[in-house]
């Protein structure tokens, strides 16, 4: 239930209103045909939802009513006057029930917040639903210790965890571990006990789902851009975007920021980019996915306990810690249908994955002897942070539930998975050589002899003014031109200059009208580059895409230079019981040197989701014009933390891979 408009919709969508009197048709949006909200007018002279245009534009690059080329960018507020009209428009109390008042537009949201019975009555019949037997009962979850550990690098009370799938450290405890900016924890205002911040926020909930996609045509793209792989920083497979009119836009099971487990019962969670891609682009009527979705931050009481410990084994673990604030990275959540901690998945190289005696799926029972039935993820992050050396953990194993071992590099099967619930340790450190290099790339200059009408050979993608502003690309080298007689240019170079002519920060017309234009002359000189792959295993993906419209793949752009990098300033606004929102991997790292700061998560219902601009997989340059590069996590998440209800993010937004 949206508390603005106190009615039932999608966070994604506008908010909805029930008007006394029909309202004027030029105050009425011609995308969702509502009377406009947070209108913004076009340079053609129309006027849209913020929202509305703002979908469109993701696709379209064009006025909605006469088709003329348009950018988001151009477009503006609409006028105080067309504003304050809408603002002033009569509307009806939701709860007409219990409440016949009618009010501005306006006035609705501090009406129902701090007025309407009907809202009230609807808030206590919910809290009854959720909590009937324990009404004003203390909940043993949310019990927790007001005192934290000093330490230098995280303010006060921050427990740094996050219910989180990726390859970053999620218990960090107190600590500024590697992985992220915890969008599950803030610090308390000056004042606030930890107690009341819980009130406000309690744990990241998030559920594995199996989905089953049908396509008509086997070979029919699924319509959705991933991004991550075992071979970057996110680790993990995550959906960047899912296009409309797709098959799984149509499906609507599957959103942004989702990540894929499974593919057809194969493992996924640490392959490489590009075999995630192969997998996922294999042809077939159906499709069945294992996807880990978000459900945002959930206050709720624990459910009943109701699982049976039938068929399960109950074992005993002990981690030894050097110090207090060593992490043992654990990656710990609560599920949406079952009560209790759950380990999600445990961190490479950490002491839980060394150790090798926990699991995926494991369910915590206790830990130093604390009941953790009913737990939180919080409560178990303060019981092992408080723990200077021995953590005891007792948890519930149900046999063939863990998610099945990573597929080998260049493998299909699994040639060594344990059937004694031990730890994949081997295969890890082992996949651990390939953590993220940048790619390498040179510049190869073309001089070229032809005949006056001789075409160059080639077609290109790409250009300033597509929505991720990418530079010229080739995207095919024709069987006939020059180009292709010569064998220099290959798919995917980027082209730098023609005869002396930058082509680097063109559009695709003004490309097209260069390249046009200089392939009428006797001789040709082109500048392009090749980005290299530094990994010799990774896999030609030309088989793979036929039938799909070529474009490359995301991990491809991550190896362009900064100079060929179009960034954008981000600015986000929060309220001070509010956290950013999103998580972060990569940074400097002794082991690894100098990685690129990458967003991996995006929380439902948080203001970076809300905002609808930052993208799982981009790249963090600066923060509040701040270069991010040889930052370490322990250098940038108190930098994030510390800006209280405003922070601009520079980035750097790639196109995710087309599946």
């Amino acid at each position: 239930l949206c508390g603005e408009c106190g009615q039932f919709h999608l966070l994604l969508d506008n908010h909805l209103y029930n008007f006394q009197d029909e309202v004027d048709d030029e105050l009425i949006c011609h995308i969702c045909l509502q009377p406009l909200l947070q209108p913004m007018d076009t340079p053609c002279g129309h006027t849209y939802c913020f929202k509305c245009l703002e979908n469109f534009m993701q696709e379209y690059n064009f006025c909605p009513m006469d088709r003329k080329k348009l950018s988001f960018q151009q477009c503006h507020k609409s006028s105080l006057l067309v504003r304050n009209l809408l603002d002033k428009l009569i509307v009806f109390c939701p709860f007409k029930t219990e409440c016949q008042q009618t009010m501005q537009r306006c006035e609705l949201e501090a009406h129902l917040q701090n007025r309407c019975p009907g809202l009230k009555k609807y808030k206590s019949e919910l809290q009854l639903k959720r909590n009937p037997i324990s009404k004003g009962k203390e909940d043993p979850s949310t019990k927790v210790e007001t005192s934290t550990p000093k330490d230098p690098e995280v303010p006060t009370g921050g427990l740094s965890f996050v219910a989180e799938s990726s390859a970053a450290a999620v218990v960090s405890l107190g600590t500024a571990e590697p992985g992220l900016v915890n969008p599950a924890f803030e610090e308390a205002e000056e004042g606030e006990s930890l107690i009341q911040k819980f009130n406000y926020r309690t744990s990241l909930v998030a559920e594995t789902n199996t989905i089953e996609i049908h396509r008509e045509d086997p070979e029919e793209e699924l319509g959705m851009r991933i991004v991550g792989g075992k071979d970057t920083p996110l680790g993990n497979i995550v959906v960047q975007e899912v296009l409309r009119d797709s098959v799984i836009a149509a499906d609507g099971r599957i959103a942004p920021g989702d990540h894929i487990l499974e593919v057809n019962g194969v493992n996924i969670s640490s392959v490489t980019h590009c075999q995630a891609v192969s997998f996922l682009r294999h042809p077939g009527p159906v499709l069945h996915l294992m996807v880990l979705q978000e459900k945002g931050f959930s206050n709720k009481a624990a459910q009943q306990d109701s699982t049976s410990a039938t068929n399960r084994e109950v074992i005993h673990v002990t981690l030894i810690k050097r110090d207090r604030s060593e992490p043992l990275g654990i990656k710990l959540i609560r599920k949406t249908d079952e009560a209790g901690i759950f380990i999600l998945d445990l961190l490479e190289g950490g002491l839980a994955a060394k150790n090798g005696k926990l699991s995926r799926n494991d369910r915590v029972l206790s830990i130093n002897g604390q009941d953790l039935r009913q737990g939180t993820p919080e409560a178990a992050a303060q019981i092992i942070q408080s723990t200077e050396s021995r953590v005891n953990f007792v948890v519930l194993r149900q046999p063939g539930v863990q998610l099945s071992e990573p597929v080998e590099e260049g493998s299909t099967s699994n040639s060594s998975s344990s059937s004694n619930g031990g730890s994949p340790v081997h295969h890890r450190r082992r996949l651990d050589q390939n953590h993220y290099r940048r790619k390498s790339n040179y510049q190869k200059a073309i001089a070229i002899k032809k005949e006056p009408k001789e075409s160059l050979g080639i077609t290109i993608g790409g250009g300033r003014d597509n929505k991720n502003k990418l530079p010229i690309y080739v995207t095919s080298v024709q069987p006939i031109g020059c180009l292709f007689r010569d064998g220099r240019i290959k798919r995917g170079d980027v082209l730098l200059s023609i005869n002396g002519i930058d082509l680097t920060q063109l559009n695709y017309y003004e490309a097209v009208s260069a390249l046009k234009s200089n392939a009428a002359s006797h001789s040709v000189v082109l500048k392009a580059m090749e980005i290299v792959s530094l990994n010799s295993t990774e896999p030609s993906l030309d088989i793979k895409e036929q039938g799909f419209s070529w474009s490359p793949l995301w991990i491809t752009w991550l190896g362009l230079p900064s100079y060929l990098h179009c960034c954008q300033d981000i600015v986000l606004s929060k309220g001070n019981l509010e956290s950013w929102g999103f998580s972060i991997v990569g940074g400097f790292e002794e082991s690894k040197g100098n990685q690129p700061f990458f967003i991996k998560t995006i929380v439902p219902g948080t203001p970076a989701f809300r905002d609808r601009k930052l993208k799982c997989g981009d790249e963090i340059v600066a923060v509040n014009g701040v270069p991010a590069i040889g930052m370490s996590n322990s250098e940038l998440i108190p930098m994030l933390k510390e800006q209280r209800n405003k922070v601009t993010l520079t980035v750097v937004s790639w196109p995710g891979s087309l599946v």
